[in-house]
C-alpha cells in the first residue's frame, strides 16, 4: 500500500472571488487537520493545503501562497517553534496563528512565538474528542482566520496580473483614510494618578510588554499596575511571569483579597473576572466567576468600572490592541469620574477593535502608536502631562 502523502492539496477548488482567505493547516494529527479543514471550508474560506509537520508546510508555501497558517507547536521533524521563523522569512507578512494544548510549557512557547512574529495563539483541547466537540475552539479558530486573513486577502486581490514574460513589482499599498476621531479634552482635576490600568486582547502580550518596558521600572515602582489580557487559564500565569522578567517587578495573577501595592503587576487570571474592592486607601483584588461580559471572562469593563468607582480621577487607563469592544463601557465610567484614558492607534494594532471602539466613542484623551504609549503614560504618571 502506498504511503499517504505528507502534504495534502486543497480539499476543493475555490469557487469564490480572489479575495477569499487562503489557509494552510500544519498539524501532526490527521483528525485535527481534517476537522479544522472542514470547518474552514464551511465558513467560506479556502483550505489551500494541510501539512503534517513544519518542514512540509515550509516547502508548500511557494506553491499554495496562504494568507493564514495555523501552526501546531508539537510536530515531528520540524515543530512549530522551529518552523515559525522560516515561514516568516519565506513569506514576510504571512499571518501565523500558533496552536497548542493548554499546558504551562505550551503557554510559555506560544508567548515566545508571539515575540518572534506570530500574530496570535489558540489553545486546543487536549484530546481529538475535545477538539471535535468544542464549539468554543471552533468559533475562536474561525474568528482568527477571518480577522487575520481578510486584510492580506484584500491586498492580494487588488494586485493586477503581470503580462506574460514580464516581471511584476507590486505597487506600494494605498493607505486607508484614517477614521475620524474626536479626542476627549484632558482632565483638569489636578488629581495625580495612583494606578495604571491596562486592557488588551489579540496582539496584547507583545504590546503590553513594550508599553511597560517604555514606561520604565523606576516609574512603575511607584504605582500598582492592573492588567486584563484576554487569555485562557494557564496562559495568564505564564504571561505574568514574562512581564515580571521583562520589567524586573513582582508580577503574578491577582489573588482574591490580595492587597494592591505600588510596584506590583496584577494580571487577571484566565477564566475569572478581576475587579477591586475596599476603600480608596485600602484596596484589594476582587475575583468572581460571574457571567461573561462582552463575551469575555476576564473582562476589561469589570476592572475599569470598579476602578472608576474606587480610584475615580486618580486612575489612568490604556486600551491596547484586541478584537471586540471590551473596555468601552468601563472607559466611559472612568472618563465620567475624571480619569484619563489612552488608546492604541489603528496602524500599530494587530486588531483595532477594542481601542478603536474607545476612540470612536470619543473617550480617549489620546490615540497613539504603540511606541509612543509608554512614554506618554510615563509623562502622565510623573506629572508631566500627556
Amino acid at each position: 500500500m502506498a504511503a499517504a502523502p505528507a502534504f495534502a492539496p486543497p480539499i476543493a477548488a475555490s469557487t469564490g472571488s480572489a479575495a477569499r482567505v487562503r489557509v494552510l493547516i500544519a498539524d501532526d494529527s490527521a483528525v485535527v487537520r481534517g476537522l479544522v479543514a472542514r470547518w474552514i471550508g464551511e465558513a467560506g474560506f479556502d483550505v489551500v493545503g494541510t501539512a503534517s509537520n513544519g518542514r512540509i508546510a515550509i516547502e508548500a508555501m511557494s506553491r499554495v501562497d496562504p494568507d493564514v497558517v495555523l501552526l501546531d507547536i508539537d510536530m515531528p521533524e520540524l515543530d512549530g517553534t522551529q518552523a515559525l521563523p522560516l515561514l516568516l522569512a519565506k513569506s514576510p507578512g504571512i499571518q501565523v496563528v500558533m496552536m497548542s494544548t493548554l499546558t504551562t510549557r505550551n503557554a510559555d512557547i506560544s508567548l515566545r512565538c508571539l515575540a518572534l512574529g506570530a500574530v496570535d495563539y489558540l489553545a486546543k483541547p487536549e484530546s481529538n474528542r475535545g477538539v471535535t466537540t468544542s464549539d468554543t475552539f471552533r468559533a475562536e479558530l474561525i474568528e482568527r482566520v477571518r480577522v487575520f486573513g481578510a486584510a492580506r486577502a484584500r491586498r492580494r486581490s487588488h494586485v493586477p496580473a503581470a503580462p506574460q514574460g514580464t516581471a511584476y513589482h507590486a505597487p506600494a499599498p494605498v493607505p486607508r483614510p484614517a477614521t475620524p476621531i474626536v479626542l476627549r479634552p484632558k482632565a483638569r482635576t489636578g488629581i495625580p494618578p495612583r494606578c495604571l490600568l491596562i486592557g488588551s486582547s489579540t496582539g496584547g502580550p507583545r504590546a503590553v510588554g513594550e508599553v511597560l518596558e517604555k514606561i520604565g521600572s523606576a516609574t512603575l515602582r511607584q504605582f500598582p499596575v492592573l492588567i486584563v489580557q484576554h487569555m485562557p487559564p494557564v496562559f495568564t500565569a505564564v504571561f505574568a511571569e514574562h512581564l515580571g522578567a521583562r520589567t524586573g517587578l513582582p508580577a503574578a495573577e491577582g489573588k482574591a483579597d490580595e492587597r494592591i501595592l505600588p510596584g506590583r503587576i496584577y494580571v487577571a487570571p484566565g477564566g475569572r473576572h478581576m475587579g477591586l474592592q475596599g476603600s480608596r486607601n485600602d484596596l484589594s483584588i476582587r475575583l468572581d466567576d460571574g457571567p461573561v461580559v462582552n463575551f469575555c471572562r476576564p473582562a476589561v469593563d469589570v476592572l475599569f468600572n470598579d476602578a472608576a468607582a474606587l480610584y475615580g480621577a486618580a486612575a489612568l487607563a490604556v486600551v491596547l490592541t484586541g478584537m471586540g469592544s471590551d473596555g468601552t463601557n468601563g472607559a466611559r465610567s472612568l472618563t465620567e469620574a475624571g480619569a484619563a484614558v489612552l488608546a492604541q492607534d489603528e496602524a500599530t494594532s494587530t486588531v483595532w477593535g477594542m481601542p478603536g471602539s474607545v476612540a470612536k466613542a470619543g473617550l480617549a484623551q489620546a490615540v497613539l502608536p504603540l511606541g509612543d504609549i509608554g512614554p506618554a503614560l510615563r509623562n502622565i504618571l510623573t506629572g508631566h502631562g500627556a
